[in-house]
């Protein structure tokens, strides 16, 4: 008998329904596959949203946790630091390229490293207003949600949000907004609602997460930080989900060239150990006094001494080349399916690396989201024994975030049960239509 039913209603009468979450209770998991507690395998899409991504319980990884554990489990930085944390500073320090010398501190969550992140800002230059863009997703804080460019289901009926925050267009070649659109509204902004001289920080994502993985272009990055410099504004990278490897760079941003002035890091800094970080130029990073940055847990040192193994594994195994070999195979599946005929609602395949999405639509004349399908599709996987992930603004958005680790074998297999579950999902929406 299934344990999932008993375990679907415990859940139902103690926890907040606010906190989402699929039908599928894990019991264990290995690098790129997970087993439930009635012992079905699933190959795992998902890395929990993109924070494994050097597989589930690397042995590395895992090793350097149970040697921290039997020396201490937590002191709080600020009252009896550690020698581990000054090393992962050290060693981020070296990995981002603002073109300065860095200085860095480590955090809890991804939301915390950008609301720092502007905190610093704001330290550093005087100012108070925060430009983003729509699309964005930077967390589930009031700041974050403030910062974040999409409604549902983050913001609604959540505010009111911190003032001074403005959201600028984001490319988005599928819709038509060219980057010439997106630069003409953000200096529709600076000269209608906010003056630059006001604006503390700029942050971008280089890569979109929940908004559908939409990429920046490089000319588009490289205009945001000519504005920055020319206004004297913090550029702040949010790599909280494409950083660590996951794009074939260590940062998204390096495809463009583009150097920021801060970084927000996340996800998969510590192997599903929970830290965040922020990296930058130590000129704005050390504005705030002694006492102003930090917290209880952040950089604790059972998820540092994760994150210094984390990073001895992507070079070791070479996971920036197999990030982007695994973007490669992933993209020249999905690219064979939109070919088909009457695959037409594949509306677009894009992304960066190891970070693949295809956005599904009715039509690809009128580009009408289809967020039917991509929750079918979604389901259909499930049922086949593949864990995806939808996103978009539109929720018409599935995307691929598996392990940088996965088998060649593996890999495979779930692209399988991926094409599986699109072609019985098409059926339903021709018979819906």
């Amino acid at each position: 008998m299934s344990e999932i039913p008993g375990l679907a209603h415990r859940r139902a009468a103690a926890v907040a329904q606010g906190v989402g979450g699929k039908n599928i209770f894990a019991a264990r998991a290995e690098n790129a596959e997970l087993w439930d507690v009635d012992g079905r395998r699933y190959i795992d899409f998902a890395a929990g949203i993109a924070v494994n991504n050097t597989g589930h319980r690397h042995p590395k990884v895992m090793a350097a946790v149970m040697a921290q554990a039997e020396a201490f489990t937590h002191t709080c930085f600020h009252v009896a630091p550690y020698e581990s944390y000054v090393r992962l500073c050290e060693r981020l320090n070296g990995l981002v390229d603002t073109g300065e010398e860095n200085r860095a501190l480590c955090l809890t969550t991804g939301v915390e490293a950008v609301e720092n992140a502007v905190k610093i800002a704001r330290a550093a230059t005087g100012r108070s207003a925060v430009i983003a863009f729509t699309g964005a997703f930077h967390g589930r804080t009031m700041m974050g949600m403030a910062l974040t460019g999409k409604v549902k289901p983050y913001k609604a009926g959540f505010g009111p949000f911190p003032s001074e925050i403005y959201h600028a267009p984001f490319p988005n070649e599928l819709l038509g907004v060219t980057v010439e659109d997106a630069l003409r509204g953000l200096d529709e902004i600076l000269t209608s609602d906010v003056d630059p001289q006001r604006v503390a920080a700029l942050i971008v994502e280089p890569v979109q997460g929940e908004g559908g993985f939409n990429v920046a272009p490089p000319e588009f990055l490289k205009a945001l930080r000519a504005l920055c410099d020319r206004h004297g504004i913090v550029m702040i990278a949010d790599e909280v989900q494409a950083g660590m490897g996951r794009t074939g760079k260590m940062l998204a941003i390096e495809h463009s060239g583009v150097k920021p002035d801060l970084v927000a890091l996340a996800k998969g800094i510590a192997g599903g150990f929970p830290l965040s970080a922020v990296v930058g130029k130590a000129r704005i990073v050390n504005a705030p006094h002694p006492g102003g940055l930090g917290g209880t847990y952040g950089g604790n040192p059972l998820a540092v001494a994760a994150a210094n193994a984390v990073l001895d594994v992507i070079e070791e195994e070479g996971l920036l080349a197999r990030a982007t070999a695994i973007g490669e195979t992933i993209t020249a599946r999905l690219t064979a399916l939109a070919a088909r005929s009457g695959h037409e609602a594949i509306g677009d395949v894009r992304g960066l690396g190891a970070m693949v999405a295809y956005e599904l639509v009715t039509d690809r004349s009128t580009k009408a989201a289809a967020p039917e399908l991509t929750g079918r599709i979604v389901e259909e996987a499930e049922a086949r024994g593949l864990i995806l992930l939808s996103c978009g603004t539109r929720a018409n958005v599935v995307r691929l975030l598996p392990p940088l680790t996965i088998p060649d074998a593996v890999l495979a297999e779930g692209l399988d049960l991926m094409e599986a579950a699109i072609e019985a999902a098409l059926p339903l929406q021709r018979d819906a239509a």
